[in-house]
């Protein structure tokens, strides 16, 4: 039982930074002007990129507002369930005794990576077009 709960100090570790980080934007309004930096892309090429909007939307999902945070970046949003999930198995895991190195290790498929590429180039692209303004936050 020791060895199990040391094992699940990695994941422990990971969801504690995330955490910190999470508390660090829920604190600091992002739609305070000044408070972050402008994104290099939307500053200078116009456009915006798969990430602009993540800060609203984090501070907006630490605050529970979901709708906001949706509209602020929808990507976001859905990888930070992701995240989420995976950090929860991740954590069932180490605790079950399974003694993987995640994230090296896990079973996804190879062509899952190329996907979410896609999925993240397909976003940014519908997003600076004008059929994709909803997308813009």
């Amino acid at each position: 039982m020791r060895q199990r709960l040391l094992d699940a100090g990695t994941p422990l570790a990971a969801a504690a930074l995330l955490g910190a980080a999470v508390g660090c934007v829920a604190v600091n309004d992002p739609t305070v002007p000044g408070s972050y930096p402008p994104c290099p892309v939307l500053t200078e090429l116009g456009l915006h990129c798969p990430g602009c909007g993540g800060l609203r939307a984090t501070h907006a999902l630490a605050h529970g507002a979901f709708a906001t945070a949706w509209h602020a970046n929808a990507l976001v949003v859905a990888g930070a369930a992701l995240l989420g999930l995976g950090l929860l198995v991740w954590l069932a895991a180490a605790l079950a005794g399974a003694r993987r190195r995640l994230p090296a290790q896990l079973p996804f498929p190879a062509w899952l990576g190329w996907a979410v590429a896609a999925l993240v180039a397909a976003f940014t692209v519908l997003r600076n077009l004008p059929p994709g303004a909803f997308l813009i936050p």
